[in-house]
């Protein structure tokens, strides 16, 4: 639902105040081409805002959301793909998708709320199972669930399903993250009810862009910056010399520093604003930045950490992490020399190779060296855990 916010503001059916029906890939498995928490709006008229399979189920899921406005409740509608029936609705893929498709203005769903919201924080917690419900967060990354009263509520009072609930909410919200949470219902495993409705949640959190620190004001720093801004994360490109960060073709960075690398990421990382998701490339080059810098960026929880240069220098760069302390076991967490082996050679070209590296780095399951898909076998697209990986049954 949180993928269509910025786009809800501007969209007639939902700014006129039409009935509306949201649809929400809720569990996937298999090769599936969109995200858990990826929707779709369906309006009472038919317009369609989103989409959740680029054409393979969409035509049914909007008649499924037509006929829940009708009836006013929510339902579960699965989709896969049937080699016997070439007629029949579903993913040529060969994937499955669980869709929950809900009324707005129901159980909590308001469009306008959520709109006001805003922001680029927020998550939503909905409840899917027969009681319905949702909670709006407006800042995931604290989220506590012991400490909120609307959760509480949703949840019906009882502590031990607010802290089960807690131990899986928390880590998707402070993440960033979607996902599936089933607890069982508040009487626990000794229940005398006979095969009692299980306890549905589904979250969505949107935390602020993740950040890429690019440190090298140079032609590679040049062509990495808008490669970083196209997958999305927030990118600084710093450099201690003002003569090179003051260049015009570096404009385009959500943030231009002058200052020493390592000086200015440790400052960061002291004001909170260095989190699990964020990004360092060092392309400076030069041992008397690099060292330092990696020093600093090895000591922190980044998600990727890496430096240009030749074998060579990636020897002596080792060799002066080593004679500062730094342990062999968190050299391991270091790129370098930077990138996968795709035969670049022009700046653009070691773009796309440092960006590839990324996506291949925080990918869920380990990702061939530059491998051509053609080459593999098995789903090319991922659930983000085990877990999500599966299809489970609704009850």
């Amino acid at each position: 639902m949180l993928d269509l916010m910025p786009s809800l503001g501007t969209w007639r059916p939902a700014v006129s105040g039409q009935r509306c029906a949201v649809a929400t890939i809720v569990a996937a498995g298999g090769s599936v081409p969109r995200p858990l928490g990826t929707s779709m709006l369906v309006s009472e008229h038919g317009d369609v805002l989103g989409s959740l399979s680029g054409g393979c189920v969409e035509g049914a899921v909007v008649e499924a959301a037509l006929q829940a406005m009708h009836d006013g409740g929510s339902r579960l509608e699965s989709f896969g793909y049937s080699a016997e029936d070439a007629f029949a609705v579903g993913l040529t893929c060969g994937g499955e998708l669980e869709v929950h498709i809900q009324p707005t203005g129901t159980a909590g769903l308001d469009l306008a709320l959520l709109n006001s919201a805003g922001g680029n924080s927020l998550a939503l917690i909905r409840r899917l199972d027969t009681a319905g419900g949702a909670v709006v967060v407006p800042d995931p990354a604290s989220f506590s669930a012991a400490g909120s009263r609307e959760l509480s509520v949703l949840l019906g009072g009882d502590d031990a399903v607010i802290r089960a609930a807690a131990a899986q909410l928390e880590p998707l919200l402070h993440g960033g993250r979607a996902g599936l949470v089933r607890l069982a219902p508040a009487e626990g495993c000794g229940s005398t009810v006979p095969e009692a409705e299980p306890l549905t949640l589904f979250v969505e959190s949107r935390l602020p862009s993740a950040r890429m620190l690019i440190f090298g004001a140079n032609d590679f720093g040049a062509a990495l910056l808008p490669a970083g801004k196209l997958l999305g994360y927030e990118v600084t490109l710093c450099d201690a010399r003002p003569a090179f960060s003051s260049q015009g073709r570096f404009l385009a960075a959500d943030r231009l520093v002058t200052d020493w690398p390592h000086r200015y990421l440790a400052a960061e990382a002291a004001a909170g604003r260095i989190d699990s998701r964020t990004v360092v490339c060092v392309l400076t080059h030069d041992p008397k930045f690099d060292i330092p810098l990696l020093e600093t960026a090895l000591g922190l929880d980044l998600a990727y950490v890496g430096a240009m240069g030749s074998r060579r220098s990636h020897r002596q760069r080792i060799d002066g992490l080593l004679d500062r302390g730094i342990p062999a076991e968190a050299l391991e967490r270091l790129h370098s020399p930077i990138g996968l082996d795709l035969g670049a050679v022009t700046p653009a070209e070691v773009a796309v190779s440092i960006t590839a590296e990324i996506l291949a780095s925080r990918a869920p399951h380990p990702a061939s060296s530059g491998g051509s898909l053609k080459d593999g076998t098995g789903p090319i697209h991922h659930t983000n855990t085990p877990e999500q990986s599966k299809v489970t049954s609704w009850t």
